[in-house]
């Protein structure tokens, strides 16, 4: 079976998309080696590298009520005043408890909750799973796991779901995480504010590598568009600044880097609702199973058409001058 390495975009609630793509590539008959992946996609990575295949990633993700993750006593749930009380003293409106409890329950059920159970045996990826997380109070990027040596921390010993947290809290969104170490602690949030899609991670920029990077990420709008839920006040405004830091970077990577755009899955968030389109956004946690299925079938039609072009030796011609 021919080997591939996957690059997830951060995605937000959008995942069944990504686990259409993903069944497409298996059914082509492609065997996933390394994966990286920012917020919501570091959650598909992490389960493929975890021994889950796209079908039982799409029954997971079909059966599980985002909701359940806005974690918060019910006055924050209700008023809009403890939500902004929230992001002031706690720096976030949700907590990710409950997030990271499904996540490990799931990585759990394979035997893999730690990083040493996802080993690899190589050195240059010691492990089947990366994820990006931004350090604030370092101001630096984090690569989990591999980065926590640097904090006096084993990496093998650190929990998977511990590390998706890490990368999905989305600044104001949900509180962020306090790692502690060094006798210092550590503000730690979403990895998509320095690399919201970290293709640079598994490259080694050779010019015959042996195995392809594939690249899913979403095309379309990263906000939500209905009019009905979007206000002009200092939540949504935060959100407008978060979807601005975790798209600018990428965007200019992408447009500098040889041969990104010929190897990457553009999955559109578009579907139908009440007869009209219009694009998913990325914290509509209320999304129904059928805007569910619909990105499940968007995954599925954008990993065919792309397949249906890719030629890897054709690509590593042109983009690599490889032989």
């Amino acid at each position: 079976m021919p080997k591939c390495n996957a690059v997830f975009q951060g995605g937000g609630i959008k995942g069944t998309g990504f686990a259409g793509a993903v069944m497409e590539l298996e059914q082509a008959g492609y065997q996933f080696e390394n994966m990286a992946g920012t917020s919501a996609g570091a959650i598909v990575a992490a389960l493929l590298a975890a021994g889950y295949s796209g079908a039982e990633i799409r029954d997971e993700l079909m059966r599980v009520d985002y909701k359940i993750f806005l974690d918060a006593s019910w006055i924050v749930r209700k008023s809009r005043i403890a939500k902004m009380i929230n992001m002031a003293f706690k720096w976030g409106i949700y907590r990710a408890d409950i997030f990271e409890n499904w996540l490990n329950g799931l990585l759990e059920k394979k035997g893999k909750r730690y990083f040493r159970d996802i080993r690899t045996g190589c050195e240059k990826h010691p492990y089947k799973f990366t994820a990006i997380a931004s350090n604030i109070t370092n101001k630096t990027m984090l690569l989990l796991p591999s980065g926590l040596a640097e904090y006096g921390i084993n990496p093998d010993d650190f929990p998977i779901s511990t590390a998706v947290r890490m990368s999905m809290c989305i600044p104001f969104y949900f509180e962020p995480y306090k790692l502690t170490a060094n006798d210092a602690t550590h503000v730690i949030l979403d990895g998509g504010m320095l690399s919201n899609y970290p293709m640079w991670v598994l490259d080694d920029g050779s010019s015959n590598p042996k195995t392809p990077t594939f690249g899913l990420r979403f095309s379309g709008k990263n906000v939500d568009t209905r009019e009905k839920t979007y206000k002009n006040n200092i939540i949504d405004f935060t959100k407008g600044i978060v979807t601005t830091l975790t798209s600018a970077w990428d965007n200019w990577h992408i447009s500098e880097s040889t041969g990104d755009f010929a190897r990457t899955i553009l999955i559109p968030t578009t579907v139908m609702s009440k007869g009209k389109p219009r694009s998913i956004g990325t914290t509509e946690f209320d999304i129904s199973e059928s805007d569910k299925m619909q990105l499940l079938e968007n995954g599925k039609t954008a990993a065919r058409r792309f397949l249906d072009g890719w030629d890897f030796e054709a690509w590593k011609r042109e983009y690599r001058g490889g032989v």
